[in-house]
This record gives structure tokens, sequence and C-alpha cells, in this order.
């Protein structure tokens, strides 16, 4: 249920809930509803729920990169000629693959993005030949991420 303040309220089952499905969403319901003392179909009615109230944002597998070669991970700050030219380089940064996060912010930069590549070869690559091409890119400023120390939703 959706309070006046777009918050959704939920309760410490449904928290029980989502603790055990933030661990692992393959987590069988029938286990989670042993563990929690309800019943399966009482779980998957206050799934239903927060689905409606848009606090679950879907479920989805995680990709190990470095299984599929990627190594480089990196924040590129992005200074552009103009502020109008932020919807047409972010049009142009989605086209790029390796682009996987983007992100207007206030500060020096127009935009930040997080970029993953096979390795800084491969950055190079697409810093050179990619981003600073893209018309209204001034320049660039590259940060590579040397190890991810936390990485966690939001509690609840």
């Amino acid at each position: 249920m959706k309070l006046g303040n777009d918050k959704v309220k939920i309760d410490g089952i449904d928290k029980k809930i989502l603790r055990y499905l933030m661990e692992d969403a393959r987590k069988p319901i029938l286990e989670i509803a042993r563990n929690i003392g309800i019943s399966g179909a009482a779980i998957h009615q206050r799934l239903r729920k927060l689905e409606s109230s848009g606090l679950l944002a879907g479920s989805k597998f995680i990709i190990n990169p470095k299984v599929m070669g990627y190594h480089t991970m990196a924040y590129i700050g992005i200074y552009l000629d103009k502020a109008m030219s932020n919807p047409v380089a972010v049009k142009q940064l989605e086209k790029i693959p390796e682009v996987l996060e983007c992100h207007y912010t206030t500060g020096n930069w127009s935009i930040l993005i997080k970029v993953l590549c096979r390795d800084n070869e491969h950055l190079m690559h697409v810093l050179n030949k990619e981003i600073q091409q893209i018309e209204g890119v001034s320049r660039t400023e590259t940060f590579i991420s040397l190890a991810q120390q936390i990485d966690r939703q939001i509690q609840i």
C-alpha cells in the first residue's frame, strides 16, 4: 500500500520475505513459507501486492563479467559543450554496449557513466573511438576501479 508521499508500507513478514529473495531470488517460495511460518499462497499474495505497489522492480540473473572476459570497470565523467547536448549524447552512449550506466550529475561533469571492458586496451578504444567521438563531448575524465569492495541493495 502506498502512502501519501509515495512510500510503500510493508510489515515485518513482507520484510522477511524480501530479505530471503534479495539474498537469492531463486529460493523456493515453500522453503521461505516454512521458515517464516505462513503458507506459500500467502507469500504469493504478498509478492503480487509488492509488485503492484512498484516496490519490486523485477528479478534477474547476474552474469559474472570476468567469466566473459571483462576485467576493467571504469567510471567516466563526460564534459559536454552545452547542456542541450545531454539527450543527444545519451542516445549515442546507449549504442555503446560497454556502457552499463549513465547518470546526469551535478558538479563539473554533465554525465557520469559506468563502463565494463575486457582490459585497458579495450577501454582506451571505447574512450577514443566511441565516447570521445560523440558530438558535443569536449573531454572526459576516467577512473578505473581496482576492486569493488561493497555491492549491496538498500536495507529493508
